[in-house]
């Protein structure tokens, strides 16, 4: 089979199981199996196929709902690529919206990513501000395994260091000291909502970084009432949140003394991200 028929036959099965992007990731597949870079299919089109074999098995994979990240191994996130495995949530394109307000900032020195999972937050912050210095929790130790790979392939571990905080309730302790700006993507999908995921969330993110149970709002109520205690004098708190979150992730943070709270919208107008300042 020649890369031109692997292609067409792979578009052909992922359209019939209703997959999104079918040509994409048929693309990415048949370049995963050949050795070879997704822009070089179709100019290869004309190679033999070297492994047949493991292209159908991605390719039954992928039908089966499994994420074309999680079956590649990488996600690109702010412009670079990143590993992610089953033991991380895969980077979605909403979270850069931290990213692009954090880059407005000035003076930020000290950076904390709570629940940092594949890293893409502090990683992502340090490549941009190279004189910064983060540090990076998670509850996984599966997933601080892999922030700290992605770290030393982008080249920020002496930038970087990392945590693992046992306690699930506890986001900042008191002993990791002061920071500049503190990011987080929490777990914050609610009981009700998680029956309503698709597959491929519901079968491939690991539960512990999408769901704290509940309504969803508690790692919100842990975090505002920790912050203060752990930002400098006009630091900043910025996290993501469901896009129906904002207004009650906003009170939780007024009433926990935070002044100048925001509700930032991602690329698609919905609300995002909740920011807010140390007064």
């Amino acid at each position: 089979m020649i890369l031109r028929e692997a292609l067409a036959n792979g578009v052909r099965q992922l359209k019939a199981a209703q997959i999104d992007g079918a040509a994409r990731d048929a693309r990415a597949l048949v370049a995963k199996s050949a050795g070879i870079a997704p822009d070089r299919v179709s100019l290869e089109g004309d190679l033999m196929l070297q492994d047949p074999d493991l292209f159908e098995v991605l390719l039954q994979r992928r039908i089966a709902g499994e994420p074309i990240s999680k079956i590649l191994g990488k996600r690109m996130f702010w412009g670079r690529e990143f590993v992610v495995t089953r033991d991380t949530l895969d980077p979605r394109p909403e979270t850069e919206t931290i990213i692009a307000a954090a880059l407005e900032m000035d003076g930020v020195r000290r950076i904390a990513d709570l629940g940092t999972g594949t890293g893409i937050l502090a990683i992502s912050l340090l490549k941009e501000w190279p004189t910064a210095q983060a540090l990076a929790t998670d509850v996984s130790a599966e997933a601080l395994a892999v922030a700290k790979g992605n770290a030393d392939t982008l080249g920020v571990s002496d930038q970087l260091k990392f945590r693992l905080n046992e306690n699930q309730n506890i986001w900042l302790e008191d002993d990791m000291g002061f920071f500049d700006l503190i990011v987080s993507n929490p777990p914050y999908i609610s009981d009700a909502e998680m029956a309503e995921l698709s597959r491929e969330v519901f079968d491939h993110d690991p539960h512990i970084a999408l769901t704290p149970g509940g309504d969803g709002l508690g790692p919100y109520r842990e975090i505002a009432t920790q912050a203060l205690a752990h930002l400098t004098p006009l630091g900043h708190l910025m996290v993501e949140i469901g896009w129906q979150q904002g207004l009650a992730v906003k009170q939780l943070f007024q009433k926990a003394g935070l002044v100048d709270v925001r509700i930032l919208p991602d690329m698609d107008g919905r609300d995002r991200v909740v920011q807010a300042t140390k007064p």
